[in-house]
């Protein structure tokens, strides 16, 4: 088997393990969301920490040197993007929580979420990068997909649900955390940025939790396998996985794989937790889908370019 299949079927299990953790994430919503995601997020940082032991025994690590060029386990690059990484990661995937706690479904959080491919090319046009003519078509479609996924056949016209609307808004933050990872990435160890990416998000949550919440610990240890599956297969396994796999992997293909996580989120919802799509719900996800998906694909002259 070829470098190039490998990384694909790592990254195509990466969508798997993203696409289901919204099933878990609805199962966790018995708990409160700062409580459900500071615990799960929390986890995730712990279980990268042997990643990167391991990674840095067999020389898979990225090299991490401070201001004089010795090398160090972290560096100050490292600490300050983790932390603000995990601040924009915090407020995206709290907000993506309490969606779900306002009954959005699993695979509906998922196409929604999604979003966030189409919408961080336009917020790299603020940072002077260009944009391409078929984005502004994808964003047309995006909000259509939108509406018939959230809004049409609900009987009430212009119906747009708490959930909904809070799982739009962690799309946009989720573009956000993209063009800051984007800025920092370049700089340091990629696990070690998630790592402390993760354990600052857990630890901002669970200040939150303490000041907004009244976790109950019974609840929290009935949620036991929700909050493991995010913490240690979304976070720690899938985030390993993604790391590896776009290695060798074409950025495009990458992408493209990693971006079915809104198709398995919808799956898993249907098997495990029984939910269910109207018609007009169903091609709202197409929409959404064909939306996320062409801004992905090279144009002519990238393809041309390609061949040299």
């Amino acid at each position: 088997m070829g470098k190039k299949m490998k990384s694909n079927i790592m990254l195509l299990i990466t969508a798997v393990i993203w696409g289901s953790a919204f099933v878990a994430q609805k199962a966790g919503t018995v708990l409160e969301p700062f409580t459900y995601n500071g615990i799960r997020m929390f986890i995730g940082g712990l279980v990268l920490i042997p990643v990167i032991l391991i990674f840095g025994k067999l020389g898979l690590s990225d090299d991490t040197v401070d201001e004089k060029g010795n090398k160090v386990f972290l560096n100050k690059v490292t600490i300050v993007g983790g932390i603000c990484c995990g601040i924009v990661l915090c407020v995206a995937s709290n907000l993506q929580q309490f969606g779900m706690y306002f009954d959005t479904d699993a695979g509906k959080a998922g196409f929604i979420t999604s979003l966030y491919i189409v919408l961080v090319p336009i917020l790299g046009m603020f940072l002077g990068k260009k944009v391409k003519p078929i984005v502004w078509g994808c964003v047309a479609l995006g909000v259509a997909g939108f509406y018939m996924l959230t809004m049409a056949g609900k009987g009430t016209g212009f119906n747009l649900q708490t959930g909904d609307l809070f799982v739009l808004l962690c799309a946009f933050c989720f573009a956000c955390h993209i063009m800051v990872v984007d800025h920092f990435s370049p700089k340091c160890d990629g696990i070690k940025l998630s790592c402390i990416q993760f354990l600052t998000v857990g630890i901002i949550s669970m200040i939150l939790m303490a000041i907004f919440e009244n976790p109950v610990l019974a609840d929290i240890i009935d949620c036991w396998l929700p909050i493991l599956y995010c913490g240690v297969c979304s976070s720690g396994i899938a985030y390993t996985l993604q790391v590896l796999g776009q290695k060798d992997a074409e950025p495009t293909i990458a992408t493209l794989i990693m971006s079915l996580e809104s198709v398995f989120a919808v799956l898993f919802g249907v098997l495990l937790i029984g939910e269910k799509l109207t018609l007009i719900e169903g091609i709202g996800c197409i929409v959404i889908f064909i939306a996320v998906i062409i801004p992905q694909l090279p144009s002519k002259e990238e393809r041309l370019q390609a061949k040299k």
